[in-house]
């Protein structure tokens, strides 16, 4: 069986986009270049010096890793010079990066929001971490970036993606035309089409969050944490409890699996905790493409209007039928729902 590469796939599905001109293939290239090079460093953390805390804070009040800061500089690099991008919203910049001032970058017609280590705390212990990255197609060519373009709705993503450092490394992403897996062969350093036009199961059998969190999180999530330890054959229940503390591991095993990660508001983050543009959007995108669902619990990821660089939200993400049974169990406690899509 003849080897697809990564760069031979988009290629191919060019015809999907007949309002770019390869634009868009050069920047998914430029993103599993810069892919590359982060994963050739995670590999080596344990050798380089390259574990621990680099001892600033970011926008989001969090420690940064010597990781984070590496990898947001690969990608920021990478979207630099290929031209194809003129604004970048990283996780680790309480401003966004405007490229539209260097003049490779002056007529770029897309903005890109991601985070560059996801689950990056993870690394000093061996843990599974990635990179989430989402696309958006610029309105105005002919004039400096606007908020608007910012800050577009979820289901006006051109593609999104992930890359799960792992015990193997791929890279997963979408168009809108179904989802599709690459992996890294490092004989020849390329990422190579294996497992194409994924799909998650409609029910699973794993349930992934945080139950440490259990006192803190709304009545609707300890029901259907409840809901998920009873004994019942019909539904294959009690559920299996897997939580790794990184998304993109959790949620790229539920895709592969079958199953539902749940990261909802709690007393003290009641808005929710995870990041609406560069973390929740991508993977509903995603998933929703593999045919699956996200949700906050009461209202659907995609349909947010963000209005903060920065947003955070409750997500509930997975298989379509435990998506939905969580939204059961929220719509009996609607008074409780708090109201972070306004």
């Amino acid at each position: 069986m003849a080897i697809k590469t990564l760069g031979q796939f988009i290629i191919e599905k060019q015809a999907d986009f007949p309002y770019a001109k390869g634009e868009l293939s050069r920047l998914l290239r430029d993103i599993g270049i810069a892919a590359k090079l982060v994963n050739r460093v995670v590999n080596k953390a344990g050798l380089a010096d390259i574990l621990g805390q680099q001892g600033d804070i970011n926008i989001q009040g969090e420690v940064q890793q010597k990781l984070d800061v590496y990898a947001d500089t690969q990608f920021i690099n990478a979207l630099k010079m290929g031209g194809e991008c003129c604004y970048v919203a990283s996780e680790e910049h309480e401003e966004g990066v405007d490229l539209s001032t260097n003049t490779v970058s002056k007529k770029a017609k897309y903005i890109v929001c991601i985070d560059p280590l996801d689950g990056s705390s993870n690394i000093d212990s061996n843990v599974s971490v990635g990179t989430i990255f989402s696309i958006y197609r610029r309105f105005y060519a002919d004039r400096p970036i606007q908020e608007e373009e910012i800050l577009q709705v979820g289901r006006k993503q051109v593609a999104a993606g992930y890359i799960i450092y792992g015990s193997s490394t791929m890279l997963v992403y979408t168009t809108g035309c179904g989802v599709n897996g690459f992996t890294l062969d490092p004989s020849i350093g390329e990422f190579c089409l294996s497992h194409p036009d994924m799909k998650i199961a409609s029910r699973g059998s794993l349930y992934s969050i945080n139950e440490g969190y259990y006192s803190k999180f709304p009545q609707a999530v300890k029901q259907y944490i409840k809901y998920c330890q009873e004994i019942d054959p019909l539904t294959n229940r009690p559920y299996t409890s897997r939580y790794i503390g990184s998304m993109v591991a959790d949620i790229h095993r539920n895709l592969i699996k079958g199953g539902v990660f749940i990261y909802p508001q709690t007393s003290n983050h009641p808005e929710g905790k995870l990041r609406l543009m560069y973390e929740c959007n991508p993977m509903a995108f995603i998933i929703e493409q593999a045919g699956g669902k996200a949700s906050t619990g009461t209202t659907a990821i995609l349909d947010i209007q963000p209005h903060l660089l920065h947003q955070r939200v409750p997500i509930v993400i997975g298989s379509k039928e435990m998506v939905e049974q969580v939204e059961n169990f929220y719509s009996q406690h609607i008074h409780e729902a708090v109201l972070t899509t306004v």
